[in-house]
């Protein structure tokens, strides 16, 4: 037995492969700049800080941070981390003997049918044992070093799922509060207009009265206020929602925001170039992509998990113990017992089965490299288009604004124009309208400018690198 042993501690040394393909990060479409990158950009590139510190709003930075420390999304990701890391701990104890200890008594008395003759005292009998148990994969074929390798890349990705909802949250938390001070904007632009118009209104009405205006007069500038007031409402619906949503998303109630939001404040200034840096930096930096690069690593290693079945399983077991009739007899002379055992598995009665779980790996490693080359084409493609987005919507955001001066002018100058009886209460009506819809648009544009810088920072990962910031994530969002 122990030549068998030290045979098999040869073996395990001198012999021990790892079986299955070993993994090669693949190739990916890496461009050298991207299509709708601005030349000439003049900050600085958005890994250098966290994004939301570039817009200047100590608000917006304090949601965000109470977002990253108190969303719930976040802690299930945490724990979802911490079950990965669990499972890579238990895997890294199948490279070393498991031992385990028992102990019985008992307390038997045959029958007369099995010891006739026998009193029963002499029928009555006790048992008692106490053993050490050991047992030792020897690890020749690398089924357990793959089974590691699969779960050390499996934590990778969940680190890199807690880095993308992070990012995730971090961006929506910064897109609804820059979506809550458009709305703000686009009321206080109604409400105002309203004002004006029921001054209008006032006039026309002290002018009929004095017989210099007419009912049509009148139904006309009513008309025109009650459609402005009907603006105010889905306003006020809509800065209510925003502010119930970024509520949940740092963790509390929905109304818990309430009075500290309700007070207009400003939307967020954005920088006048954002640089996207190039489509490799990108790739590094993105966390879905590293995400789906670790997927495929754990899939690529499981394919030798598979493999180590078509080779046999050696496993060295021993048992050191004592059994006696009495427990002051236990490991005393004569009582004492030892065994050592190497087993042997093979199944090469079952390699139909094997090779069936063999194709299944090769199958899941196939769609894992597709998933991983689909998400470096989406996270191109996310880029490109925020980069166009964000581009065009600073061209409307500068013609809207021309707009909305020119129609200020416009409806200022019509009313003087209309108190010097120039022109009629139509071109004043009409002014305010073009005027109260410029006003509306620009601060529609306005909302969509910044919520397009937001999306460009968080596609290019802004802020975020994995290395550095792989640490802190479970102290930011544990509760």
């Amino acid at each position: 037995m122990r030549n068998l042993v030290l045979t098999a501690l040869a073996a395990a040394v001198l012999s021990a492969c790892t079986v299955g393909p070993d993994y090669v990060r693949p190739e990916a479409a890496d461009p050298v700049a991207f299509s709708q990158s601005e030349p000439g950009a003049t900050i600085a590139p958005v890994s250098d800080a966290a994004f939301w510190t570039t817009f200047d709003d100590a608000t917006l930075a304090r949601l965000v941070e109470e977002t990253l420390s108190g969303n719930l999304d976040l802690q299930a990701a945490l724990a979802r981390l911490d079950r990965a890391n669990a499972l890579l701990r238990g895997s890294k104890f199948d490279r070393y003997p498991t031992v385990t200890a028992q102990a019985g008594a008992a307390d038997t008395r045959s029958s007369t049918a099995d010891l006739p003759g026998a009193s029963r005292d002499e029928r009555d009998a006790e048992r008692y044992s106490v053993a050490a148990v050991a047992s030792w994969e020897l690890d020749l074929y690398g089924r357990v070093r793959r089974n590691v390798e699969a779960n050390a890349a499996d934590v990778g990705a969940s680190e890199s799922d807690l880095r993308a909802l992070r990012i995730a949250l971090a961006g929506e938390t910064a897109r609804t509060y820059v979506e809550l001070r458009g709305a703000q904007e686009r009321l206080r632009v109604a409400r105002e207009n309203e004002v004006n118009q029921r001054g209008t209104l006032e006039l026309v009405q002290a002018q009929l009265d004095a017989g210099s205006a007419n009912d049509f007069d009148r139904s006309r500038a009513s008309a025109q206020l009650e459609a402005t007031r009907s603006r105010i409402p889905a306003f006020e619906a809509e800065t209510a929602r925003d502010m119930h949503r970024l509520a949940v998303l740092t963790g509390r109630e929905p109304g818990a925001l309430l009075a500290d939001l309700s007070v207009q404040q400003p939307l967020p200034a954005v920088p006048a170039r954002i640089d996207a840096g190039t489509p490799g930096e990108l790739l590094r930096r993105r966390p879905d992509v590293a995400a789906a690069e670790e997927r495929l690593h754990a899939a690529t290693a499981r394919i030798g998990v598979a493999t180590a079945d078509l080779f046999p399983r050696f496993t060295l077991g021993g048992l050191l113990g004592s059994t006696a009739l009495d427990t002051g007899d236990l490991f005393s002379r004569d009582t004492e017992g030892r065994s050592i055992v190497l087993g042997i598995d093979w199944s090469f009665l079952d390699t139909g089965r094997v090779h069936s779980r063999i194709a299944a790996a090769d199958a899941d490693a196939d769609a894992a490299l597709a998933q991983y080359r689909q998400s470096v084409l989406l996270a191109l493609e996310d880029v490109e288009n925020a980069l166009v987005t964000y581009g065009r919507a600073r061209a409307e955001d500068e013609h809207l604004a021309h707009a909305a001066a020119d129609s200020e002018d416009a409806a200022r100058l019509a009313r003087v124009r209309y108190d010097a009886g120039a022109v009629g209460l139509f071109e004043v009506l009409d002014a305010e309208r073009t005027m109260l819809l410029s006003q509306d648009q620009l601060a529609a544009a306005r909302t969509r400018t910044v919520a397009s810088a937001v999306r460009l920072y968080v596609s290019l990962a802004g802020g975020w690198q994995a290395d550095a910031n792989a640490a802190p994530l479970a102290e930011a969002t544990a509760p």
